[in-house]
């Protein structure tokens, strides 16, 4: 595959996969090749727009011959069957947050894609956006001394029609859960990739007006980190007009903040000379409010990043993939641990919990 341009092909056609086209389109030793949808409509008006082949028929879809990789954006709980069969056509597979709505649907999906030697990454781009990239560089660092807290919050709004437009919305079976594991689980991946595991949580979760949901809007937690820090984690749906999301990260010689992608506090004991340089790049310069009231205000960035990681890897350029099967599995573990905390009202522990898969 080192001289071949990659083809992908985009499963399931509805807001995500508009990302997902308009990322691959900017990839380099890549192309966007084709598109499936049970909907000939809308696979015709998808492939019309992107410049990719049409396809209603699953098995012929993953017959093509040009088609390498397979990003699903079909609804959470619909990932594990497309998946299993597209690895088992070999095919390399890019999900979309999250991996799948439990544990064992996830090591289900990276058993089989070892199996049949194929790549899989979870979608999570904010790992390969720059503010969060140098706040996991001064943490390895030890720039912050000892973490003592590690926080976050999404207190977004999507309307009662949001909801209404698609009958998986809302639902356990093929949402996962509500605000929690659809928007606010990119928050819980950060968590984890700054901070590490989580050994401990307690959470609340209620619904307070959407109507026809089976989920949460509005959930609040507490977390014990592995490292000994604390902190807390807030995300809604339901705070209007929908605010920025933050981030923070506190330690003994520093602290850190994010407010959507750029930083608002960058604070050492010990400063360096290249701190200058990050406030004067990643400093709020003026007011975002990324996907907070529009599920599709999304800057593609990060997802171009981490696809075209998946393209280096093929061509042997790259050794290593940043965010694959079990680093997806992490969050949808600590979503589960979080879950079970608000049905029983007690603390649930994850120690012990194999939080990534071997």
């Amino acid at each position: 595959m080192a001289s071949k341009r990659v083809g992908f092909g985009v499963v399931g056609l509805g807001n995500i996969s508009t990302s997902h086209a308009l990322a691959i389109r900017k990839l380099k030793g890549a192309r966007l090749h084709s598109c499936f949808s049970s909907s000939q409509e809308k696979a015709d008006a998808f492939a019309e727009k992107y410049g990719a082949r049409p396809h209603t028929d699953w098995n012929a879809f993953l017959a093509d011959p040009g088609l390498d990789v397979v990003t699903l954006c079909t609804p959470s709980g619909a990932h594990l069957d497309l998946a299993l069969s597209a690895a088992k056509a070999g095919k390399h597979l890019v999900i979309e947050k999250p991996l799948e709505v439990t544990t064992q649907r996830c090591k289900r999906i990276i058993h089989v894609c070892r199996r049949h030697n194929v790549k899989l990454v979870t979608v999570y781009p904010n790992r390969f956006k720059d503010v969060y990239i140098v706040m996991k560089k001064a943490i390895d660092e030890g720039r912050l001394g000892v973490t003592v807290n590690g926080s976050a919050y999404m207190k977004w709004f999507r309307s009662q029609d949001y909801y209404d437009s698609g009958a998986w919305r809302g639902t356990w079976d093929l949402d996962g859960g509500g605000c929690l594991m659809n928007q606010g689980i990119h928050s819980v991946d950060l968590l984890l990739w700054l901070m590490g595991d989580v050994v401990e949580v307690m959470a609340y979760a209620n619904c307070p007006s959407r109507k026809r949901i089976e989920v949460e809007t509005h959930l609040v937690a507490t977390l014990k980190y592995k490292n000994g820090a604390l902190g807390t984690f807030e995300v809604s749906t339901e705070c209007y007009p929908g605010n920025p999301k933050g981030l923070e990260i506190c330690g003994t010689q520093g602290s850190m903040t994010s407010l959507v992608d750029e930083l608002l506090r960058w604070d050492f004991v010990k400063p360096l000379r290249s701190d200058r340089t990050i406030r004067e790049r990643y400093f709020a310069k003026d007011e975002k409010n990324e996907s907070a009231s529009n599920p599709l205000d999304i800057n593609v960035d990060g997802h171009r990043r981490q696809f075209q990681e998946l393209v280096d890897v093929l061509k042997g350029k790259k050794s290593k993939l940043t965010c694959d099967g079990s680093e997806g599995m992490r969050s949808v573990q600590l979503v589960e641990s979080i879950y079970q905390s608000v049905s029983t009202g007690k603390p649930v522990s994850l120690r012990g919990v194999a939080q990534v898969v071997t």
